[in-house]
């Protein structure tokens, strides 16, 4: 059935707004108009005025992110040379930066016999006390000195209070996308997602159909499961060698220390060796005694049923980090996927009428664990380069985007510093230490020497419960523990980790809440009626070969749950924060295509609404 749309036609359409669209539309505002306000760059939509540049954002506000941030903060000093970290909220300069090794004090992580030996030597050095050990040397690629810890939350609403107080550029949020127009080979501009349906898409009343928005360039920074990148990564394919087949979860927090905390505005600590040897953990101080934490759960943790919520609790209840919490209270909470192949990550930058950057785009440097401000500066590199084709009369072609923004990104310490980190995680592949020996040789010899491997896909690596469980748990208990989880509609994963040893998180009611306290505590999920439903199930009948459900082990706010007698699950997006941790790690390839599996995440509206981020 053709459905009958509006249109628009703007100069510039903008999909996403995070670090890497604050870069792009602070650098492109600057070039609109003269000192009189008269037009600089005029619109060929609208002559006489100024450009016209609209971003869209799916989230209802810009700065709906809890994501801590400690970055060098480069590219972002050179569009605000006069910054003062004290004019944006919980933002401080890096001080003090320690990374702690973590022994495991319950005796409930699984360790391979390579980390038990570890530990074992760590034991002799560390104090006993805490259960860990302070590296005395930080390797230059990870230390962070002169730059800032942050909130992309607050930056992000500072940088658009900016942008729309200028009045150059507007930003929609509450407005998701649900795809490119694509003609041929060429991108035309963006399709809003149809509003007045029901949940499975089909018209309802008050039916009406995304509006389409014409554009002579289109820019995507729409992040790592944003339905328009994905939309282009198929349509387009990856170039040859390329693939995103590294995924982690953030599970994060912004955290109200106690009167008691010592740690000074500007701390930075990172952790690695636990609640398993594969999680890294984080706490960045603000000032005013506020902080943010979490801990990211990789591809490469090989667990049929792994969580986050309950490891992110683990974590912060170790002996070496709950001195600094104790008495503390959840202020914010959410999640986020990360993609984590970096540039091998990368997809097709430029085509004719549309220009990707940020985390999307692959510019995360998985070495030094920095992307905010790659992001921001792949943003500034697309504005200069599309100032450049304007001011010259050239259109967006593909030929024309690769002579200006492409040559300047392949020209800069982004593309540069992105090569050296390219095969820096490999060795994870291969397991814990020899992923730690990969990160510190490729680092120190900047890329020359690294150890490689052959990437797996996520779904490729997760063992079957029997096999993940064998030392600790018998197969027939097994089979009761799954039994009753269905039944019950409750956490697999949960089970499994009793059986494996792990305690009972003791709930405080302030900062140890279960994970549906933190979802009215820490944030509220507002999911906009009128939407068709963003997380769908591509093939019922895969899922009916699916136990456990990884999807519905891994989902950050629960909003996925087992069906009582098998069978696809169920989808309760009222809970679900838009993390997209259910799409990669779904474990049923489709036949079509191998890099895809069975959940496919599409345009929606809403999201978690944090009460600080």
């Amino acid at each position: 059935m053709t459905v009958e749309r509006q249109t628009m036609e703007v100069d510039i359409a903008c999909v996403g707004f995070g670090p890497a669209m604050g870069g792009f539309l602070t650098t492109l505002s600057r070039a609109l108009v003269d000192e009189n306000g008269q037009p600089l760059l005029e619109s060929s939509v609208m002559p006489g005025a100024p450009l016209q540049v609209l971003c869209y954002e799916r989230a209802d506000d810009i700065s709906f992110g809890v994501s801590g941030i400690v970055t060098r903060g480069r590219s972002i000093r050179a569009t605000f040379p006069d910054l003062n970290p004290a004019d944006i909220p919980m933002t401080a300069h890096v001080g003090h930066e320690k990374v702690l090794y973590l022994l495991d004090p319950l005796g409930a992580s699984r360790r391979s016999t390579g980390v038990r030996a570890l530990d074992e030597v760590v034991k002799i050095l560390s104090s006993p006390k805490d259960y860990s050990y302070e590296l005395p040397y930080i390797p230059p690629f990870l230390r962070k000195e002169e730059g800032f810890v942050l909130s992309v939350g607050q930056f992000t609403q500072w940088v658009g209070s900016q942008l729309m107080a200028s009045g150059l550029v507007q930003v929609w949020p509450g407005m998701p996308v649900s795809e490119p127009l694509i003609e041929g080979n060429q991108v035309v501009g963006i399709r809003l997602a149809d509003q007045g349906t029901n949940k499975d898409g089909s018209p309802a009343a008050g039916y009406m159909p995304g509006m389409d928005i014409r554009a002579a360039l289109t820019v995507v920074a729409d992040g790592p499961v944003g339905p328009v990148g994905q939309k282009l990564d198929r349509h387009f394919g990856f170039p040859a060698g390329n693939h995103q087949r590294e995924w982690a979860v953030g599970m994060k927090a912004v955290v109200e220390l106690p009167e008691t905390c010592t740690l000074e505005p500007g701390t930075v600590l990172h952790t690695i060796g636990y609640p398993e040897p594969e999680i890294f953990g984080f706490l960045y101080v603000y000032p005013d005694r506020v902080a943010s934490l979490g801990i990211f759960v990789p591809s490469w943790l090989d667990n049929p049923v792994r969580t986050s919520y309950r490891y992110l609790q683990h974590w912060m209840t170790h002996p070496a980090i709950w001195p600094y919490l104790e008495g503390g209270t959840l202020r914010s909470w959410g999640a986020k996927s990360l993609q984590e192949s970096g540039r091998r990550g990368e997809p097709f930058l430029v085509g004719n009428g549309y220009a990707r950057i940020g985390e999307g785009s692959g510019s995360t440097n998985v070495l030094t664990g920095s992307g905010v401000d790659e992001a921001w500066a792949t943003g500034v590199q697309l504005a200069e380069g599309v100032v450049e084709l304007l001011k010259a009369g050239k259109p967006f072609t593909k030929e024309n985007l690769g002579d200006t923004y492409l040559a300047r990104r392949r020209n800069s310490w982004v593309e540069q510093e992105a090569k050296e980190a390219e095969k820096a995680r490999d060795g994870f592949q291969r397991g814990v230490l020899t992923g730690l020996a990969g990160m510190g040789l490729t680092g120190l010899t900047k890329g020359i020497m690294n150890l490689g491997a052959k990437i797996s896909r996520p779904y490729e690596r997760v063992p079957s419960l029997e096999e993940y469980c064998r030392e600790k748990i018998l197969p027939s208990e097994i089979e009761h523990l799954r039994s009753e989880s269905i039944a019950k509609g409750s956490s697999l994963a949960d089970a499994v980790m009793d059986a494996h040893g792990w305690p009972q998180i003791p709930l405080d009611g302030k900062l140890l809440v279960s994970q549906q306290d933190a979802l009215l505590m820490g944030g509220k999920v507002q999911a906009q009626p009128g939407y068709a439903d963003h997380v769908v199930i591509t093939d019922p009948q895969l899922c009916e070969t699916c136990n456990p459900q990884l999807c519905v082990e891994i989902c950050s706010g629960q909003a996925l749950t087992y069906t009582e007698g098998g069978g696809a699950p169920q989808f309760d997006r009222e809970k679900c924060i838009h993390c997209g941790a259910c799409m990669w790690n779904c474990t049923k390839p489709l036949e079509a295509n191998g890099e895809r599996c069975n959940i496919d995440f599409r345009a929606g509206s809403g999201g978690l609404h944090s009460a600080e981020n």
